[in-house]
């Protein structure tokens, strides 16, 4: 496909006045000539331009100021920005606190005092004893925008490998902190993406995984392939690091390692290159000099997740046979399929995560998007339920085969976090830590509701709001999905959520096809030639909260995030009518490109390809850029989206385009801007004083757009 679009420029154009939008102006962008062809088909690609990187292309970081102008015009003219802003800057300064992980006798965790712009990692030599700062990534730059991007610990608990990320870019370096001095080493490992680290027994190196060098100027929008294993040696230089494992014949493979925790194995994942965590795999003996990687599993039919070994006898969480998850037992010495063993069988719920902790599997179910979880003997024997203070979502319950306690958080839409103590022998939850949020709980109710899609597929819901709600349709309301990728949404904490409900909005959040909530046939079902019954359950959700009376049409708006930017994109394009307002956030919006930068690639199994035509048909059927383009000047709901110019897992030239083609082809009132954050990426590591702002504004942009009159404290 060859490019061709005209030379741009920015100038700025008056559009007709209304209440709503009164003095609002926005930028006149250019169009290019770009016209492709797919399978036959010729499709318009007119803002093409937009997808260059902002760093390199004047042209673009003129349209990105030109927009941010207007947005922020807009919102400074809101009377209420500002007390949301101290509102919620108010609720977030609040003490955050990780459920910690035991190394050596020795208590890891990460603490945020309130409105710090990072989490501080410290140790403690005992659960209450004195806490002694390790690293503090706040002072690693003036504005908290380079961030601590994954860290692992040594089994002497001495070092700790960890990941710097800067402006958010999934692009990490990772370096080696000496626990004992308080300082890090040399080590410096970079062009890392998608890996963690894995500590051999010795506390000598470890494994990560890496991409080639990029090309110059290309690390933010090329393709990542070609990724290869090695080991680093503690106090060498990256370019003496051992090559273990790469895939040559399939470049774009994703592959990982992971030291069995008896220090006798290296088990290596190879993924297909999607996001679909289909995985074949091998083992390397570490015991055997010079032993060669050998393949367990040859074929990427199914999900493995490693959880332990007793010697050669390899734990696994998969989907083999049982989408909705089981756990095997594969014997290295008889890897033939016929001779896997079932430990824990599928059941009606789906298994969500599982630990092999104290000489046990702890396993978490969803049960209806609740979680549930259950504890088992190796031999795969029930012992007892964990008893959960309430409906909500617990996490955690990591740790070592030897080790007799485990710790998991517990929280709901108005349950701030709580941090449990486990004793895996008794059964025991103990409350060691709880956070303090200045609100009261007893205010708000949470309920879960099931409603019919289109199909009649009956889909879950959570709706959470203060007592005492009338059902008279006037509720200003949020509605939030994803709908992707096996992820499940499920009850959880967020400050940011309970500002909106103390406003007077109601807060709902659908788990719609596509997730993982119900299992792989659930995912499955809101994949490739499926994806509209992902946008459907979005669409039905929104007409049940109106036809029950929770709130109306104009004052209803939709929300989401990557995935589920193209949620909320998708579902203003097909039905305009039915929303008052739209928060798209780092969305995919062009759904014919998507898989020729960075990341995208990976997001195949989910969305298919352009290249092919079957799929092509389907994508196109459906991408937001490409609908507001097909159907030319519509009415649309008051969007305000949201992306970052250093964004480089969804690249923002996905909401640069949309935003232009929705400015371009919006006949009426409404107010369509883009909100374009500096140095914040796709959202990971991104600095509380930022999150803050996008949030307040956010908000005060509801309030303006769907004309509410928010309750807010002093």
């Amino acid at each position: 496909m060859r490019w061709v679009f005209a030379v741009t420029a920015v100038a700025f154009v008056v559009v007709s006045l209304t209440a709503q939008e009164a003095k609002l102006k926005y930028p006149e962008t250019n169009k290019g000539a770009q016209v492709d062809d797919y399978h036959g088909t010729k499709v318009a690609d007119p803002y093409r331009w937009l997808e260059d990187d902002v760093r390199k292309s004047k042209d673009v970081a003129d349209w990105v100021e030109a927009e941010n102008k207007v947005t922020n015009a807009f919102l400074e003219s809101i009377p209420e920005r500002e007390a949301i802003k101290a509102r919620i800057t108010d609720l977030w300064n609040y003490e955050k606190i990780s459920a910690p992980s035991k190394y050596a006798g020795r208590y890891f965790f990460f603490k945020n005092d309130g409105l710090q712009n990072q989490s501080v990692f410290y140790v403690q030599d005992s659960l209450d004893g004195e806490a002694k700062l390790l690293m503090d990534p706040n002072a690693w730059s003036k504005d908290g925008t380079v961030a601590l991007a994954g860290l692992a610990i040594s089994d002497d608990a001495k070092a700790v490998a960890y990941g710097v990320a800067e402006a958010g870019s999934d692009w990490n370096t990772w370096k080696v902190f000496d626990v004992t001095a308080g300082k890090p080493l040399a080590d410096e490992l970079k062009w890392v993406k998608f890996s963690g680290a894995s500590w051999t027994n010795d506390n000598k190196g470890f494994y990560y995984s890496r991409f080639p060098e990029p090309k110059k100027d290309a690390a933010f929008q090329d393709l990542n392939v070609d990724m290869k294993l090695y080991y680093h040696k503690v106090g060498t230089p990256q370019s003496e690091d051992k090559l273990v494992y790469e895939r040559p014949d399939n470049p774009r493979w994703t592959i990982g390692g992971t030291v069995t925790e008896d220090g006798k194995f290296l088990v290596v994942s190879v993924g297909d290159g999607t996001t679909s965590r289909k995985v074949r795999v091998a083992y390397q003996d570490l015991t055997a000099p010079d032993a060669k990687v050998v393949e367990l599993v040859p074929d990427h039919d199914n999900k493995f997740n490693f959880l332990g070994n007793d010697g050669g006898v390899f734990y696994f969480q998969t989907d083999y046979q049982a989408p909705k998850y089981q756990i095997i037992a594969i014997d290295t010495k008889n890897p033939d399929k016929k001779n896997w063993k079932t430990i824990i069988p599928e059941a009606k719920e789906v298994i969500d995560d599982s630990n092999l902790v104290g000489n046990r599997f702890i396993v978490s179910y969803l049960k209806d998007a609740k979680t549930a979880v259950k504890v088992y003997e190796v031999d795969g024997k029930f012992v007892r339920d964990v008893e959960l203070p309430g409906i909500g979502t617990a996490a955690g319950f990591g740790g070592k085969r030897t080790d007799t306690e485990t710790f998991y958080t517990f929280s709901s839409f108005a349950t701030p976090t709580s941090i449990y103590r486990y004793d895996v022998p008794t059964g025991e939850s103990k409350l060691i830590r709880q956070a303090k949020v200045k609100f009261n709980p007893a205010d708000y109710e949470v309920k879960q509701l099931f409603y019919a899609s289109k199909d009649g597929t009956k889909v879950p819901m959570f709706v959470a709001h203060k007592k005492g709600l009338k059902l008279d349709g006037s509720n200003p309301t949020l509605l939030y999905g994803y709908g992707g990728f096996n992820i499940s949404l499920t009850p959880a904490f967020s400050v940011s959520r309970l500002q909106w409900m103390e406003m007077g909005g109601v807060l709902a959040v659908a788990n719609l096809r596509g997730g993982g909530e119900y299992g792989d046939d659930w995912h499955r079902a809101g994949t490739k030639l499926q994806k509209q019954n992902v946008f459907d359950d979005f669409i039905a959700a929104a007409e049940y909260l109106i036809a029950e009376k929770y709130t109306s049409n104009k004052k209803i708006a939709i929300q989401g995030g990557s995935n589920g930017g193209l949620l909320v994109g998708a579902c203003l394009t097909q039905r305009p009518d039915l929303f008052g307002a739209a928060l798209p956030a780092v969305g995919v919006m062009d759904m014919l490109r998507f898989q020729k930068f960075t990341a995208g690639r990976f997001w195949t199994d989910d969305y298919g390809s352009s290249d092919n035509s079957a799929e092509f048909n389907e994508l196109y059927k459906y991408s937001p850029y490409h609908t507001l383009l097909k159907k030319g000047p519509q009415k649309y709901p008051a969007t305000m989206v949201t992306t970052a110019d250093t964004d480089d897992r969804v690249v923002p030239g996905h909401s640069f385009k949309f935003a232009a083609a929705l400015q371009a082809n919006n006949s009426g009132p409404n107010p369509t801007l883009i909100r374009i954050e500096t140095k914040a990426g796709h959202g990971a590591g991104k600095p509380t004083s930022k999150a803050i702002e996008e949030v307040a504004d956010q908000w005060a942009f509801l309030v303006k757009t769907l004309d509410f009159k928010p309750t807010i404290p002093k």
